[in-house]
């Protein structure tokens, strides 16, 4: 099948200008390391160029609505709460508690699946996109794709996470997580997303122009890869981050990324998919070690996953108290309701064996070895 330029993507989404040089550098990488991926079917190959111009159509969705209402640019964006984090070490539970809190504002799934309009607070709760979100998974994460609704929380109102923000302008880690695109992941890696920030920045101003609430909390584990970019958007931003073993997370994270690439995969290499994250998960914690010893004056929260689970309360109210906002009786009762309703285990067991992936305690403590020094603590 061929692979369309950059430049016809773009332009059959009617991108110009700024945001098109933006985003291509991306694309661009993007599209190659699709046309060398050999191990995608021709349907994996369709859903990825799918996603791509999905991508592309909510980026000028945003684009359009802020040309036709030049007040969204006006709204302001202070002192943002940034979860970072491992993937599987609580970010997505503690993200959804606070979440919870009628005072706080997250991205939620169904608006930045369908961002245009721009939701407005008085017909949020009913706005008919949530409906369609959910109508959407119910639909689709059936048969290879149930279990990944054991292992990530998906649902119109529950928070989304930032990279389905990055991945419109192609500065987010999203196309590889989905696809296996190595040539990728390196542009990636490299890159100055710079840019990808300004966008997720116009992202929030959409969202709140007509919905406002007193702060943002928001997470995604590939903001660890780039803290410079996001604190040159974001001065004030407030950074918390939980830890966990990396032991349990390399285990549980390979499960999942097997369970969504399957779809598009006639074969996963078990042991190889082990050994693609192991690393490029702790690239991501290289990048942040060192950005933190370069910058010790920044301050960040450190958690521990076994804390959170133990008393989500107790957590969620120190980082109130960390990013100085009011832990109130409302907020009590919001996180508590969230945790009763939402059990672990609430589509089933999310199963896993660190063996099956090629893996031992030994290899992955040998690669986090310099992690695990600087927050053993906490694991």
């Amino acid at each position: 099948m061929e692979i369309p330029t950059a430049e016809e993507m773009l332009d059959q989404a009617g991108l110009d200008g700024e945001i098109a040089q933006g985003t291509l550098p991306g694309l661009e990488a993007a599209l190659a390391a699709l046309g060398a991926e050999s191990g995608l079917t021709a349907a994996g190959r369709d859903r990825a160029l799918a996603q791509f111009r999905d991508n592309l159509a909510r980026l000028s969705a945003i684009v359009a609505d802020r040309a036709a209402h030049p007040g969204i640019a006006e709204v302001q964006i202070d002192r943002p709460v940034f979860i970072l984090g491992l993937p599987r070490c609580g970010t997505s539970i503690l993200h959804a508690l606070i979440g919870a809190d009628p005072q706080i504002r997250t991205p939620l799934q169904w608006e930045v699946a369908a961002p245009s309009p721009p939701p407005e607070a008085a017909t949020f709760a009913s706005d008919p996109r949530a409906a369609g979100f959910d109508a959407y998974v119910a639909e689709n994460f059936t048969g290879a794709w149930a279990d990944v609704l054991k292992a990530h929380p998906i649902g119109a109102r529950i928070p989304q996470e930032c990279g389905m923000i990055l991945e419109t302008p192609f500065q987010g880690i999203n196309p590889t997580m989905l696809f296996r695109l190595p040539g990728y992941y390196d542009w990636y890696r490299q890159a100055d997303t710079r840019f990808g920030y300004r966008v997720h920045k116009m992202w929030l101003q959409h969202l709140a122009w007509k919905n406002p609430r007193r702060r943002w909390v928001l997470k995604v584990q590939e903001h660890a890869h780039h803290l410079p970019e996001l604190l040159a958007t974001y001065p004030d931003a407030v950074l918390v981050q939980p830890h966990r073993d990396p032991v349990t997370v390399m285990a549980s994270i390979s499960r999942l990324i097997e369970v969504i690439r399957i779809v598009s995969f006639d074969r996963i290499d078990r042991a190889e998919l082990g050994h693609e994250l192991l690393h490029l998960w702790h690239d991501g914690q290289k990048a942040a070690l060192a950005w933190r010893a370069a910058n010790p004056a920044f301050p960040v929260l450190d958690l521990a996953f076994r804390d959170l689970i133990a008393d989500p309360v107790a957590v969620v109210r120190r980082v109130y108290e960390y990013a100085d906002l009011d832990f109130t009786p409302q907020s009590r009762a919001a996180v508590e309701t969230f945790w009763r309703e939402h059990p672990a285990d609430k589509h089933g067991q999310h199963r896993y064996e660190l063996a099956d992936y090629g893996l031992t305690r030994e290899r992955i403590e040998t690669v986090y070895a310099d992690y695990i020094a600087a927050y053993g603590d906490y694991l």
